[in-house]
């Protein structure tokens, strides 16, 4: 089996959506009843969802749940360069071989049915896990919450919401509440449910459906906390505090001050979750070995990075909302150098409230488009950059000629960030 039958597989896959998508949790139910039900034979599930951080969060959780040497299925989306990296078989992608037999084995139970693209994806995706043993399943959900095709698991061992901002406001709703009631629709009777600290509007709205669903409520600065990094006479470190852990570890490997709270979430989510003894020193060991791809990564010698002048570094971040956009910005804002963006958005995004974000803290903008999506026009992410505050924003062709113009504008040792579309970061990947 090849990658060129997997591609074959989700072009097909992408044939049957259905005109109007409409979130729904029938089709998949159906089409997991005649693959045998696998989400009934899954190992314990931990099921998160949020409009930023889950990846962040489920990636600490696998690295601590491996460190106390745990097998660890995962089920993440998008994929950044290949689709096999969706689906994590005892820590690693599943095989070519592997994935065409559960994706032929959906395709064969469909027959042809209207379905969406994840929606099948995601049942073939539960036939692996089921098909193979492990100890823990980390749950991404993809859209939402309530009606997202992975809420079909009934009893997980804990769920998680992140964070809730304004993202997919055509699927979700308009306001901060609306999606705050999609998000809670994970939550499960007498499961314990872990919550980053939530506009109020949102909190309002989750511990709400968290009474009408029986499910125990951890908020993050009522039943546990944090307090950012601070050097000590040995390293930096930062600290977490909940009634049955107190602890120092090490500041987290992922880039950004944001990348603390989403630990200090994820260590809250492993120990409700029971799953297995976790004790700090594994957590630190997370800490320094965690990796999540395409989240403030900076790319190493590549295709990319060749053209750059002495000094100067190449990263990238996927930060494509409004809330992703602010915690870039710090980052940007904490750097001792110019930081210049090259940035790409999908056509459904809010490029007013990245840049009003991003703008004032880069030294010069690229805008891009993103090839094989529907994007904004680079000329006029361009000029939404002037209006936002941006120094210098220039239209580019393509990524390769952005980042000529920007590494020919930018000083020895200047950062070069790619951001917005995770689409974009997956280019910036393959083409490194």
């Amino acid at each position: 089996m090849s990658a060129a039958t997997v591609d074959r597989l989700l072009e097909r896959f992408t044939a049957l959506h259905p005109r109007v998508i409409d979130l729904s949790l029938g089709r998949i139910e159906a089409l997991l009843a005649k693959l045998g039900r696998p989400q009934d034979r899954l190992p314990p599930v931990v099921h998160v969802s949020g409009t930023n951080g889950k990846g962040s969060v489920l990636a600490f959780c696998r690295a601590a749940f491996e460190a106390a040497g745990l097998t660890v299925h995962q089920y993440v989306s998008p994929h950044l360069v290949r689709f096999n990296e969706r689906i994590a078989l005892e820590g690693r992608p599943v095989g070519d071989a592997a994935l065409v037999e559960v994706l032929e084995a959906a395709d064969r139970a469909n027959d042809g049915a209207p379905i969406t693209f994840f929606e099948i994806t995601t049942a073939a995706a539960f036939k692996a896990f089921a098909d193979t043993p492990a100890d823990v399943l980390l749950l991404e959900t993809g859209l939402g919450g309530r009606l997202d095709a992975t809420n079909v698991v009934e009893r997980p061992a804990a769920t998680g919401i992140v964070s809730i901002g304004l993202d997919h406001q055509g699927y979700l709703g308009d306001t901060i509440a609306a999606i705050a009631a999609e998000k809670a629709g994970i939550l499960r009777p007498d499961i314990p449910a872990v919550v980053g600290k939530l506009p109020p509007e949102a909190m309002t709205v989750v511990e709400r459906a968290a009474i009408e669903a029986g499910a125990p409520l951890l908020i993050g600065g009522d039943r546990w906390d944090f307090e950012s990094a601070a050097c000590t006479s040995s390293e930096t470190e930062w600290s977490y505090a909940a009634p049955d852990r107190s602890c120092r570890l090490p500041v987290p490997a992922l880039a950004g001050a944001h990348q603390t709270a989403n630990a200090a979430f994820a260590i809250t989510l492993a120990d409700a979750a029971g799953i297995a003894p976790l004790d700090d020193r594994h957590w630190a060991q997370a800490m320094r070995s965690v990796v999540w791809p395409g989240r403030l990564q900076r790319l190493e010698a590549g295709a990319l990075t060749a053209p750059l002048r002495p000094g100067q570094q190449l990263w990238v971040d996927g930060a494509h909302n409004p809330a992703a956009a602010q915690a870039l910005a710090g980052w940007v804002r904490a750097q001792d150098c110019p930081v210049h963006a090259v940035l790409g958005l999908l056509e459904t995004k809010d490029p007013a409230g990245v840049l009003e974000a991003l703008a004032p803290a880069c030294a010069s903008f690229s805008a891009v488009p993103i090839p094989g999506h529907r994007c904004f026009p680079a000329g006029g992410l361009a000029s939404a950059a002037r209006a936002g505050g941006a120094a210098e924003a220039v239209a580019a062709k393509n990524l390769g000629h952005a980042l000529d113009l920007t590494a020919a504008r930018a000083a020895e040792g200047d950062i070069i960030l790619i951001c917005g579309s995770l689409y974009l970061i997956g280019q910036a990947l393959s083409e490194n």
